[in-house]
């Protein structure tokens, strides 16, 4: 048996009733990461380093505002910044203007654009096993409180609240309750996740498909010696410019609408990225491949000592927009799902090498999107060559080298790979002119 989960979102029935006991768990979320952001802030100042999320456990728990959730949510807040804190650190080695986790804070302005007065947002908050009551036959989750927002008598301990999914989903073994403040409507939502376990699923086949993240297509992935896509960033590089330039515009980095800007740019990121995963996982299923392999992401970001690249100003910020390793681990739960492999393999050298006849040379990559060799004279598609020398695997360490490939091999697939569009309604679609590669 496998085991997966699933997250099913859900309307509260009882709003009215829940709204104000949510409202202040909410606040108090908020008012917690912020004492650890300070904290944080400070450690990083003094010593150099970042206290990961034990430490924020240990310095925290007697803090008043660690007890105005349940402890496994309060848990979580303090995960969630120490998450942030981590990633903030990868991004500032080769972008100096990314700055640390910000607080979370709402600002009020009078008519004349002076601020009057400030408040916590309602932040997400996460319960656990041990907060959760699950009534499966009435659909109701009961919440325990934290203790500063505990109330008499013992029976309003706890925050009860009736739900409903949508029609044909039924919620069972119900590991994790989220409450998510909709900002646009103007109120809660729960998001349930649950464990599932189904039959072990059988591989759609015995192929293998390569997958090159990149910067300009994010992603090319080649099926086999007939058959490969390309998925532009087009969508993303949009949003990756958009979004940054408005929130810059807001008279505080913290406030109401930056916040708002941020939770859309990262829902439409998140969106980008399932849709993407279950578009190639489709495609594998259809061309029967049971192994994919992804170029691992250390030589995206590192050169060959270790050190880290610098794609130019735009190129950085692109990258860590894009979050490769985050699409890498929601590729390979859509694939186990179906039966599928996915393995982290060494793209070294990938992207300058033929796949035809393996010649390697760093200037037969003669523009962004065109790959000429001198040896066999072909010509194809940049990205879908690393793609396929992925596939094949050309850093193997055994005697098969994968890289020169004996035999017929026909370029046309490697020059017109099919190309794929983001369209946020319904996902990926073809696009049906032939990709510009220009000489």
């Amino acid at each position: 048996m496998l085991e997966v989960h699933r997250t099913h979102r859900a309307n509260i029935l009882n709003h009215s009733q829940v709204e104000e006991p949510l409202d202040r768990h909410g606040w108090s979320a908020s008012k917690l990461w912020n004492v650890a952001n300070y904290h944080s802030r400070e450690v990083w100042e003094e010593t150099g380093e970042i206290p990961d999320h034990g430490d924020l456990k240990d310095e925290l728990k007697v803090y008043p505002k660690y007890k105005g959730l349940h402890s496994q949510s309060s848990q979580r807040v303090l995960e969630e910044l120490a998450e942030a804190f981590n990633s903030w650190y990868g991004k500032r080695k080769s972008d100096s203007r990314a700055n640390p986790p910000g607080y979370r804070k709402r600002n009020y302005y009078d008519n004349n654009g002076r601020r009057v007065h400030e408040e916590h947002p309602r932040s997400t908050v996460t319960w656990k096993q041990n907060g959760i009551r699950h009534d499966t036959k009435n659909n109701r989750v009961r919440l325990s409180k934290g203790a500063n927002h505990k109330e008499h008598p013992k029976a309003w301990e706890y925050i009860l609240v009736e739900y409903e999914t949508r029609p044909g989903v039924e919620v069972e073994n119900l590991q994790q309750v989220r409450a998510v403040y909709d900002r646009a409507n103007e109120r809660w939502e729960l998001h349930l996740v649950c464990k599932d376990e189904i039959e072990t699923p059988t591989a759609p086949g015995t192929k293998t498909a390569g997958v090159d993240l990149g910067i300009c297509n994010f992603a090319a992935v080649a099926y086999s010696t007939e058959e490969a896509d390309l998925y532009p960033g087009n969508r993303l590089k949009q949003d990756g410019y958009y979004f940054p330039k408005e929130i810059s515009k807001c008279d505080d980095s913290g406030g109401e609408t930056a916040t708002r800007l941020h939770h859309k740019w990262s829902e439409r990121r998140t969106h980008f990225f399932h849709s993407l995963a279950k578009h190639i996982v489709e495609r594998c299923v259809e061309k029967r491949v049971g192994r994919i392999n992804v170029g691992r992401l250390a030589g995206v970001r590192e050169d060959e000592n270790g050190e880290s690249k610098n794609w130019g100003r735009h190129g950085n910020l692109d990258l860590h927009g894009w979050a490769f390793d985050r699409f890498t681990s929601i590729l390979t739960y859509k694939a186990k799902v179906e039966g599928i492999e996915v393995v982290e393999v060494s793209e070294r050298n990938t992207s300058k090498t033929c796949c035809v006849c393996g010649r390697e040379d760093d200037n037969q990559r003669v523009e962004r999107g065109l790959y000429v060799c001198e040896e066999c004279d072909a010509a194809f598609n940049a990205d879908v060559n690393g793609a396929e020398n992925i596939r094949l695997e050309l850093n193997r360490s055994n005697s098969e080298s994968s890289g020169q490939v004996s035999g017929d091999r026909s370029t046309g697939w490697l020059a017109q790979p099919g190309v794929y569009l983001h369209d946020l309604s319904r996902g990926f679609q073809p696009r049906r002119e032939v990709v510009d590669c220009k000489p």
